[in-house]
């Protein structure tokens, strides 16, 4: 198997499209065609099912999209290491993780590591669903909730807070709660399970102190969603700490009663322990979290 047909292959699977994989490589859709053609021909067997809404891999070609898989990644880890056969790290650095904390507190910070570290080539990977580190999706992981998988690496940097917020128009038109119990009286915004939290227990307002089933006014799968809900005035949220750093027309509530802790974890591979670009981001998150207010 030719190894320019893998790659062009690995592409096409990877995009789900001809004209997808083609705009990443940089070729035709026709030539994209013909060498999947050509590849699937010294097989003598499909790779792809084609159907109006794109590319669905067959059974073989699962078998050789996992394989790919597993070269690409080597060759990523290999190009790394060769790169930062240096004294100073430097190469591609693909970073992950979760919508709120990664378009708030990293999009304010990022810059000073990128300053620091000119020679590194930063990508924001940010959603609420965990990017593979196996495959390589990602390089390191900044998460809130501890790896399942024995195999990765974490190490516990931080320890965020879940406090309870309204807005001084909602305060003014329902009043302040003045206990967790009062929380059963008020239209409560929560993250729902409408699709995986990347917090474990991150609707803990509608169990804390209460002395009824309390229902949602409003559930909102994204965490900086929920903060400009609470802002407008619609009701009463619980957020992190840093989310709120720096917000107006938001106040804490219940500052007295019990808050929701939640741990940082800085997760990657095994195979990446002695990785300066790794080592160098770790040392940095976790400096900057000494000095951030959480």
């Amino acid at each position: 198997m030719d190894w320019d047909k893998l790659r062009i292959f690995h592409a096409v699977a990877t995009a789900g499209s001809f004209t997808r994989a083609g705009d990443t490589l940089g070729l035709s859709q026709s030539a994209i065609s013909r060498q999947i053609r050509t590849l699937e021909d010294s097989l003598q067997t499909s790779l792809f099912n084609r159907h109006a809404r794109g590319l669905i891999l067959t059974d073989e070609g699962e078998s050789l999209f996992e394989t790919t898989r597993e070269v690409v990644s080597k060759i990523h880890v290999t190009e790394q290491k060769i790169l930062e056969g240096t004294e100073s790290p430097r190469g591609k650095l693909k970073i992950t993780t979760t919508n709120s904390f990664g378009s708030t507190w990293m999009m304010n910070n990022i810059w000073k590591f990128i300053n620091k570290y000119p020679d590194i080539q930063v990508q924001m990977l940010i959603g609420d669903s965990d990017f593979d580190l196996f495959t390589r999706q990602a390089d390191v992981a900044i998460r809130f909730h501890p790896s399942e998988h024995l195999d990765l690496i974490q190490k516990q940097i931080g320890t965020f807070h879940y406090n309870i917020y309204a807005s001084p128009d909602y305060l003014n038109k329902y009043g302040r709660p003045r206990s967790l119990a009062e929380l059963d009286h008020h239209r409560l915004i929560t993250y729902g399970d409408i699709t995986n939290s990347p917090i474990e227990n991150i609707d803990w307002i509608l169990e804390a102190g209460a002395t009824q089933k309390r229902t949602p006014i409003l559930e909102v799968n994204n965490i900086y969603g929920m903060l400009q809900a609470i802002k407008s005035g619609l009701g009463v949220g619980s957020l992190p700490d840093y989310l709120v750093q720096g917000s107006t027309n938001v106040l804490r509530i219940l500052a007295d009663t019990q808050t929701h802790e939640f741990p940082a974890y800085f997760v990657y591979t095994q195979e990446l322990r002695k990785s300066q670009r790794i080592s160098a981001f770790r040392d940095f998150i976790i400096e900057e979290f000494k000095h951030s207010r959480f």
